[in-house]
């Protein structure tokens, strides 16, 4: 008797988003950050694939949310005073199929697998977008590297190398880094690859520029969220001149990103901060930009120390979405827009709501902003694409033994992004009308380069 093809994806069940999700929740219960995302691309993807033939009765889907591989180590170092302290970590392998392993390494005490999960599915997409030969990634630790020394942080750092350069290399998984994880972070790390292999190759990226790193490696993530404004502006009839921008975060990501938008002529509204928010009504001026990288890289401080000496004005607890703005630039963590804050923005004139950081608006959020027909929405897969684009240009330059220029580095940030929002384009305009659904084209276009790859290599 043949086997029943359990594929939800018939096109005749109306039913088939739900029918995938609640298979998907009952192979990995509990973890609610996994689901969200997942249903955020299948919302889009499965209504796609029941309209594709070539694409059903594949397993697709099922196939692309199932990892390729889950690596979990215990990471036990010694502390300044000699304690033994044991940590736990991550390597979540998601999908190689368009290219080696490719995302960053999280050091966050509260860091989980789903959290790990959600970003390495996350991660396939966005690289997919990129149209570089990268697969999807992400790994990370409970570690906090706040508040320790940088012997402690160097010692953590070699330990968790040692479990994990097994699985790692210039043509398998190349990490990077992430939130908790900085160009200090990386060094140890590549320092402790480098010794244990005794190779001197691209495993890692995000390293400094003395030892095989890319010029504007730092900035990327920021600056490639700008340019990806930039081409959302033009196309609703605009530019970034003059626009209020409220950006949350001051991580490397949001401070950049207030960089190149204060280069542009945009007027940085807000920037925040575990602690609450600063708010700037005249604008942040680019002369404190300095003061703020200095806060944030040298002295890991908090907003609130320097909130008067770069013209803002702190407000302890607040987030920035109350502010108005012309648009809303989320750069912090995931889920820290919810519905109320969408509403807050929609109120006050908001235009774009546009996703720095990764899956940092919830399920209702962006319900609710892409039902107000006043506002564009597009999600981090694609706006936060720079930082893993310049990683994927890192490795090139490794693999050449040339560093490049610092403008030409940007000059293919730049091309890379603008043929990111192309892509969302084509497949996100909606039938009848010139609006565009991001949302939508950046996961049909994620995914049918992750598909297409898949199918041509086989069931495996």
């Amino acid at each position: 008797m043949k086997a029943r093809n359990t594929d939800c994806f018939s096109g005749a069940d109306a039913n088939d988003l739900e029918c995938f999700m609640k298979g998907l929740e009952r192979r990995n219960p509990g973890e609610k950050e996994f689901h969200q995302a997942v249903r955020e691309v299948a919302a889009d993807v499965v209504p796609f694939i029941a309209a594709e033939k070539r694409y059903q009765n594949t397993m697709l889907l099922e196939r692309m949310t199932e990892p390729d591989q889950i690596v979990s180590f215990r990471v036990c170092w010694l502390d300044d005073e000699g304690n033994t302290r044991a940590n736990r970590a991550w390597r979540v392998q998601f999908n190689n199929a368009t290219g080696p392993y490719k995302g960053g390494l999280r050091f966050d005490p509260d860091l989980t697998e789903s959290v790990l999960k959600f970003l390495g599915f996350e991660q396939c997409f966005k690289n997919a977008l990129t149209g570089l030969p990268i697969g999807g990634a992400k790994g990370g630790a409970n570690f906090n590297p706040k508040g320790k020394s940088d012997a402690e942080v160097m010692r953590f750092c070699q330990a968790l190398m040692s479990s994990m350069y097994h699985y790692l290399g210039e043509h398998r998984d190349i990490p990077a880094g992430d939130i908790g994880t900085g160009a200090r972070e990386v060094g140890y790390l590549f320092g402790q690859y480098r010794r244990l292999t005794h190779e001197f190759v691209g495993a890692l990226t995000g390293k400094g520029v003395a030892f095989g790193g890319s010029e504007l490696r730092t900035e990327a993530t920021g600056y490639g969220a700008i340019y990806f404004l930039g081409h959302m502006a033009d196309r609703m009839g605009g530019d970034l001149e003059g626009r209020k921008i409220a950006i949350s975060g001051a991580g490397n990501v949001a401070r950049y990103a207030a960089e190149k938008a204060i280069e542009l002529g945009a007027r940085v509204v807000t920037l925040s901060d575990s602690g609450g928010l600063v708010h700037f009504e005249k604008g942040l001026a680019g002369e404190h930009l300095g003061s703020l990288h200095k806060l944030k890289e040298e002295q890991r401080g908090a907003l609130e120390d320097i909130a008067d000496e770069i013209g803002g004005a702190y407000h302890e607890g607040r987030k920035p979405w109350d502010v108005e703005c012309d648009i809303a630039l989320p750069c912090a963590v995931q889920n820290e827009l919810d519905e109320d804050d969408a509403g807050h923005l929609i109120d006050n004139g908001c235009r774009i709501v546009a996703e720095g950081a990764n899956m940092p608006c919830t399920l209702k959020a962006v319900e609710r902003l892409q039902a107000a027909d006043s506002i564009v929405f597009a999600p981090g897969k694609a706006v936060n694409a720079g930082g893993v684009a310049v990683s994927g240009l890192e490795r090139t330059q490794n693999a050449q033994h040339m560093p490049w220029p610092k403008d030409e580095v940007d000059e293919n940030l730049r091309r890379i992004m603008r043929e990111i929002h192309d892509r969302c384009v084509e497949y996100g305009t909606r039938q009848g009308s010139d609006a565009v659904d991001y949302r939508k084209g950046a996961n049909i276009a994620g995914f049918l380069r992750l598909a297409d790859a898949m199918l041509a290599q086989g069931v495996m």
